[in-house]
């Protein structure tokens, strides 16, 4: 369903507004993180001269991972957050040093909002979760469970190390990542057997494993939070209508360390099972730029690069370019923003990309 101009105009002021009280805080020295009062310092003071979220397109850089690999995580502490010990999330480092984000709170707040939209049917309220997936020194660990916690149930998991995988995969050792995702596999199986499970949080590839060895429905799974970056419409089908057979909930995710999570709109008939995830806004942008043109946007329904701006108090993060490419979609009720469809690694047209267990 369209969204209406006015609905639209609302959500650029609300964003807008957004952007101020967020720059006030981390160039405020009362409040604000060294690496942005020094970059202040160096360049120009956003508080004066950024206004709006366009003025941000125009005034910042893209965000450079190698701050987030290079610095000492001591740098992005805001003043207001000084003494006060904080999580450390990595990303990547599938090679080298990972990327890494301090928080405290986000991560409950961002899966709190996302809570609102699964449905108590898929997911009731009170019914054991399972999660298959990264744990260790993953957001997502702590952030599954936060979810399932919010929602009264307790969560189990399954560990994996993506990293490894990746790795004997680039290293031609296929065999290897077979009896690795085996040996994960077979863990989730026989918690499902052994224990009341109603949600599963878990990546296609690993879905599709779990359901060749038992009947998901008939296990007590009712909703599955799916999470991973290439899920292109022909495999959506196949895990809605073959692997979930129409009987399970299934709700795609795109979400990272740096983000938090883009939900995506249900599916009707006329997405053909083309998946669109929106960002939640104004806590984080999504854009799709053109790569060799970032500062411009593709039209909608064509294939550019994703942007990434996170604007929370505890993480500013203006611009930062992905490594991933999308197709760009206008806003959809109840999102009154642009969305992101179709997500996959970067240049995967052109090159081979090595995913993994996702």
């Amino acid at each position: 369903m369209n969204v209406d101009e006015n609905t639209i105009q609302t959500a650029r002021e609300q964003l807008d507004a957004h952007v101020r009280e967020i720059l006030a805080w981390h160039f405020t020295p009362e409040t604000g993180c060294p690496f942005w009062l020094d970059w202040a310092a160096r360049n120009f003071d956003p508080r004066a001269e950024v206004k709006s979220f366009a003025d941000l397109l125009t005034r910042f850089p893209h965000f450079q991972d190698e701050w987030l690999r290079d610095l000492q995580p001591e740098v992005w502490v805001p003043a207001a957050f000084q003494g006060k010990p904080y999580n450390v999330f990595e990303t990547g480092g599938t090679t080298g040093m990972p990327k890494q984000r301090i928080g405290w709170n986000d991560y409950k707040v961002d899966y709190e909002e996302f809570s609102g939209k699964v449905s108590d049917e898929h997911f009731p309220r009170g019914g054991a979760w399972l999660m298959v997936g990264p744990t260790g020194p993953r957001r997502l660990r702590l952030a599954i469970e936060h979810l399932a916690n919010f929602r009264g149930s307790p969560c189990y998991f399954v560990d994996l190390d993506p990293r490894w995988v990746k790795k004997v995969i680039a290293n031609g050792q296929g065999e290897i990542a077979r009896a690795y995702m085996d040996h994960v596999i077979e863990q989730a199986v026989i918690l499902l057997k052994h224990r009341r499970i109603t949600g599963l949080f878990t990546t296609p590839k690993l879905l599709e494993a779990l359901a060749d060895k038992l009947d998901l429905h008939e296990a007590g799974i009712r909703g599955v939070f799916c999470g991973g970056t290439t899920m292109n419409p022909q495999y959506v089908r196949y895990l809605v209508e073959e692997v979930l057979e129409g009987r399970i909930g299934f709700y795609p995710t795109y979400g990272n360390t740096l983000m938090g999570l883009a939900a995506s709109v249900p599916l009707t008939p006329e997405d053909r099972f083309s998946i669109t995830y929106y960002a939640p806004q104004p806590r984080a942008v999504l854009r799709v730029v053109k790569p060799a043109q970032t500062e411009q946007t593709v039209g909608y329904d064509e294939w550019g690069r994703v942007e990434l701006t996170t604007l929370t108090k505890e993480f500013f993060m203006p611009r930062f370019l992905e490594r991933d490419e999308a197709l760009r979609r206008p806003p959809r009720v109840p999102y009154a923003w642009d969305g992101v469809a179709e997500v996959r690694p970067f240049g995967a047209m052109e090159k081979k990309i090595v995913e993994g267990v996702y």
